[in-house]
């Protein structure tokens, strides 16, 4: 990938993904409801996140482990806000890592030197706070490209292509690695695995570059290569493309046997050859990557070799040379059948920008692009390029997407055949001053929250068939339907496992409109309802937290609370529950404070046992008003950190 726009016969390759497979919800049910097209159940949507050149992140080398960090949760957050549900950052752009590696260099994009630590575990950091909001993490390797340079002097020292200077060469002012030496596939086979295995990556992507696209004038100087090793094919063009066949191929068994529910993808370039060229092509004029880049995607996916394929279809619809309804129908006709999934990549930095053609003026070009998909059952989402064009929004063309498909959220598709999990059991459903709380029993990787107007006597499977109803995913068992109105509503919840099977939707459970309803509030340590002094750390270490985080602070002979603030609606009787993580190394006796009617009252909590659950303090009275209702007190002659996490407060 290179920091430059591509051109219409020479476009880069930049893409990551996951994939997620067709619509899975039940037969019966989709034969027998009438869905929206809109509102698709289930639909990958991600973005692709460059850090090569510093495209995307960081957007320049030497940030400061906190800017950096601040930069990518911004990312996230644009893609969260955008309805998306995964991205794909590139981690290994030039042969270096963006973890520590223990088989390639630090990358120079992060500190400007290649090798520099940048003082953290940034892939731990981003797989970490992907998960936290939701969102797939598809971690995005470059395979053979040592550097956008041909000068090996300036790569470090310990790099392995200038340890092993016969495994590469230079070619058009760059440098690769030589994918006819079986050395060298094994090598960045290992390089790849190393981030897989170590990380809980839910996809491994490879980009469109395999050998180098063509330069004018130059031949790939692999001929004693081709004399060692070819000797079984009659042309080096044959010889190529087995080269990239078998790393292609071992990386899909690799990967699987290592974790089977991972998946692989690659992004190739829009057209595989011209039917010009071969009956079996699409009705194209362009660069063919079988016969210029030696990249038989076609192959790949008849063979069964990958999980998805995410084409760059990056012309517009009716241009000459490759009409992207063309390609769409062309690649949906290859996956048909194969179990391998398509997805789109989409043109998003063409949308708006100078230089393109007219086509990509209009701001309803890339909202076609989706509208056409619909004709192609086979198209399971999309992937965009890239995340600073998302953020761009030029002439509102990503609006117009957002605004035409993606309205409500969207399951990812399913992945495999493992069995869905068993349904959940919605525990609390309550309507606060910030909406609706859910709370809800089950063990599942995810949830989906399903929410119906009324009150209806049963469920029907129409409610599920689509995504009309569907208002969150999350991966905690509690969530806050801030949109909930006036309204009554029913609330159901689903469960996924991670390759996104869905179990049954739990029981209904509904909420009224208001008056005599019980009130029941939730404030999380991140609301603005909470308020501690600076002694308190702030850590999002255990999966029991409730939110994306919770306060910590060392235990003292002094009065230092953290406290919840609510308000309460009438003097009454209140229960009054906890929320906090637990673990061996937390406090034994935390007290909680209750400001109670007639004085405070002090309950001990221990904290090592019993997280990731409301936990009932018991029936206070309360009084009216807005107030420090509930503190998480320091003042304990018990070791260990006390903890601060939510409260639940809920009339009787």
């Amino acid at each position: 990938m290179t920091a430059l726009p591509r051109t219409v016969l020479a476009v880069l390759a930049l893409l990551t993904a996951a994939l997620v497979s067709p619509s899975h919800s039940s037969p019966a049910a989709a034969a027998a409801c009438t869905t929206d097209p809109a509102t698709p159940k289930r639909q990958l949507r991600a973005m692709w996140i460059s850090s090569v050149a510093n495209i995307d992140w960081p957007s320049r080398t030497g940030l400061s482990v906190s800017a950096q960090q601040a930069e990518f949760r911004a990312w996230l957050d644009l893609a969260v806000a955008k309805r998306m549900n995964a991205v794909v950052v590139q981690v290994r752009p030039t042969a270096d890592a963006f973890w520590p590696s223990t088989y390639e260099p630090w990358s120079q994009w992060l500190t400007g030197t290649q090798g520099g630590n940048p003082g953290y575990d940034p892939l731990a950091f981003m797989v970490n706070e992907a998960h936290a909001r939701n969102l797939e993490f598809h971690a995005w390797f470059n395979p053979y490209r040592i550097a956008n340079h041909d000068d090996p002097s300036k790569l470090v020292a310990t790099h392995p292509a200038r340890q092993h200077p016969g495994w590469r060469f230079a070619y058009g002012g760059k440098l690769y690695y030589n994918p006819g030496i079986p050395e060298v596939r094994d090598f960045i086979e290992d390089a790849i695995m190393d981030a897989v295995s170590r990380y809980d990556v839910d996809g491994a992507h490879l980009d469109d570059y395999f050998y180098p696209y063509p330069v004018s004038g130059q031949s790939i100087p692999d001929a004693a290569t081709y004399a060692q090793y070819g000797g079984s094919f009659g042309n080096v063009a044959d010889w190529r493309r087995n080269n990239v066949n078998l790393l292609v191929r071992e990386l899909d068994q690799r990967i699987h046997a290592a974790k089977p529910h991972v998946s692989f993808g690659i992004s190739p370039f829009g057209i595989w050859r011209n039917a010009g060229t071969d009956p079996l092509g699409s009705a194209t004029s362009g660069l063919q990557s079988y016969d210029s880049i030696y990249a038989d995607s076609r192959q790949w996916v008849k063979q069964g070799w990958v999980d998805y394929l995410a084409p760059q279809i990056y012309w517009h619809i009716g241009f000459a040379t490759a009409p992207y309804e063309v390609l769409t129908a062309w690649w949906s006709d290859v996956v048909k059948g194969t179990g391998v999934q398509l997805v789109v990549g989409q043109a998003a930095y063409r949308a708006g920008a100078s230089g393109q053609d007219a086509a990509w003026q209009d701001p309803a070009e890339l909202s076609d692009h989706l509208q056409d998909n619909r004709k192609h059952p086979e198209v399971a989402g999309d992937i965009f390029f890239s995340a600073k064009d998302v953020r761009a929004d030029r002439i509102g063309a990503f609006t117009r997407v957002v605004n035409a498909h993606y309205t409500k959220p969207a399951l990812l598709p399913a992945r495999g055949s493992a069995a869905a999990p068993a349904a959940p059991a919605i525990t609390s459903a309550t309507r606060g001053t910030n909406g609706v709380q859910l709370s809800w029993t089950g063990s599942a990787a995810s949830y989906a929250v399903y929410r119906v107007d009324g009150t209806p006597s049963a469920a029907d499977p129409c409610f599920f068939a689509d995504a009309r109803n569907l208002v969150a995913t999350t991966r905690q068992s509690t969530f806050t339907d801030t949109t909930a109105t006036g309204s009554a509503y029913t609330y159901y919840v689903s469960a996924l496992n991670r390759t996104h099977q869905e179990s049954a939707p739990s029981a209904g459970r509904a909420v009224g409109t208001g008056g005599g309803d019980t009130f029941s509030v939730v404030i999380d340590n991140a609301d603005t309802g909470f308020a501690a002094s600076t002694a308190w750390g702030t850590s999002a270490f255990s999966t029991q937290r409730h939110g994306t985080d919770y306060r910590f602070a060392e235990p003292v002979a002094a009065s230092d609370p953290a406290w919840f603030r609510a308000a309460v609606p009438s003097a009454g009787s209140y229960r009054v529950e906890v929320w906090y993580p637990a673990d061996a190394g937390y406090n034994s006796a935390t007290p909680y404070v209750v400001a109670a009617s007639g004085g405070n009252r002090t309950v001990t909590v221990d904290q090592r046992t019993g997280g990731g659950a409301w936990r009932d303090l018991g029936t206070f009275t309360l009084n009216a008003g807005t107030y420090n209702v509930v503190g998480v007190s320091r003042w304990t002659s018990t070791t260990g950190y006390v903890i601060a996490d939510a409260v639940r407060i809920t009339r009787l």
